[in-house]
């Protein structure tokens, strides 16, 4: 991490730096660390962060540990049994069944003592501890210091309270209270989630790519809305700036297959696109001008509509200064694509394939989970908690 946080946010560049400020923020909690992850792996990284977690429970620290059912699904109940018996509350968000199966909790957060908090794209699996570039997946996150903290433990005491996803009767005109925004002065929490009511995390970045003139986003998933590529297409077209960092490499082939089908016309109105070549692409970050978007949510129809996610925006022009130096060594392993060289690429079996892919994963999957909220009622709830007043 850098030395000197600018107000209270550090960027964690690589997994490596990100995963060794986090086992020195357990190693020094006294009060409480609260872990919520989607995926979790036993694996060397798995049983390490363990065994963190389990001295801490030992010399008196509260630990609570939330991980996804099927995000984590490989995951045998038995690797907590250490950690419960010291008196650790671990548990399962979502357990898999039938009902709701498709809503997940795609957050990652660590929050040690009400003092530091973790937010980014790393999972707790081997593949997620390098440098990006000559060993581990490519991802960046955040270390946060500041007022904003306080929202975190909130944020993560109401999944904590609902993992067991239990539906409300009768709530389809009710709002959900996942979808929330904390504004500080030093930066805004947005939490997204399935239900009704304004999405905070699409309705600001809506507000700031309306009036952008540089863009950088890097992605690992990559299939915004419509309404997305046209406003980005329009910063390009007014003679702005806007740099795509993508995938050349993927762990969901279904995912990048359907986003290669966006290229042709995101080039055509002046889009620059770049693949990032050393390792899988697992990154989030959006910066446009001076606002700044880090944390677990893709660009894509799941962390847009359906998954619970959880990112941080701030805006001043020293963060997005340093978010452009993380965009610009992200650029350095990148190679661009050349607009008439790809679409010459493309035969009619290859567009086919990508139709197909954009369709199961924008049209079909988001369709289903309208449907499964129907019947539930209309929304999944989490029980209501006085900071919930928070607009």
């Amino acid at each position: 991490m850098r030395a000197t946080p600018t107000l209270g946010f550090q960027w964690l560049r690589t997994g490596r730096e990100a995963f060794a400020a986090m086992f020195a923020a357990i190693d020094q909690a006294q009060g409480c660390v609260r872990l919520e992850t989607y995926i979790y792996a036993d694996s060397h990284l798995g049983r390490l962060f363990r065994d963190r977690l389990l001295a801490a429970r030992q010399r008196g620290v509260r630990v609570k540990v939330l991980v996804d059912a099927f995000g984590s699904v490989e995951l045998q109940d038995g690797f907590w049994q250490e950690l419960r018996s010291a008196g650790a509350e671990c548990r399962w968000f979502n357990p898999l069944s039938l009902r709701g199966f498709g809503f997940r909790d795609h957050r990652k957060l660590l929050v040690c003592d009400e003092v530091i908090a973790f937010v980014g794209g790393f999972n707790v699996a081997d593949e997620y501890h390098g440098d990006g570039v000559e060993a581990g997946w490519c991802d960046h996150g955040m270390a946060i210091t500041n007022e904003l903290v306080t929202g975190f433990v909130q944020a993560f005491e109401n999944m904590f309270d609902m993992a067991d996803m239990q539906y409300r009767p009768f709530t389809r005109l009710r709002k959900s209270v996942a979808r929330q925004k904390l504004r500080e002065s030093v930066g805004e929490m947005l939490l997204t989630g399935p239900g009704r009511g304004f999405n905070p995390y699409k309705r600001a970045l809506h507000l700031d790519l309306k009036q952008a003139r540089r863009v950088h986003i890097v992605c690992a998933y990559f299939l915004p809305t419509w309404n997305i590529r046209r406003m980005l297409g329009r910063v390009a077209r007014r003679g702005g700036v806007v740099q795509l960092i993508l995938p050349g490499k993927s762990d969901v082939a279904l995912a990048q297959k359907a986003a290669h089908g966006l290229y042709q016309g995101l080039m055509r109105n002046g889009v620059e696109i770049y693949e990032y070549q050393p390792q899988v692409l697992h990154a989030k970050l959006i910066i446009a001008d001076h606002a700044v978007y880090v944390g677990s949510a893709n660009l894509d129809a799941r962390s847009l509509n359906i998954n619970y996610e959880i990112m941080v925006r701030m805006h001043t022009p020293a963060l997005a200064a340093e978010a452009r130096e993380v965009f610009a060594e992200d650029l350095r392993h990148s190679r661009r694509l050349d607009p008439e060289v790809w679409r010459k690429s493309r035969s009619l079996w290859t567009k086919f394939k990508e139709r197909c892919a954009y369709w199961m994963l924008a049209r079909l999957d988001p369709y289903l989970a309208r449907a499964a909220l129907r019947r539930l009622g209309g929304r999944l709830t989490t029980p209501r908690h006085r900071s919930d007043s928070q607009t």
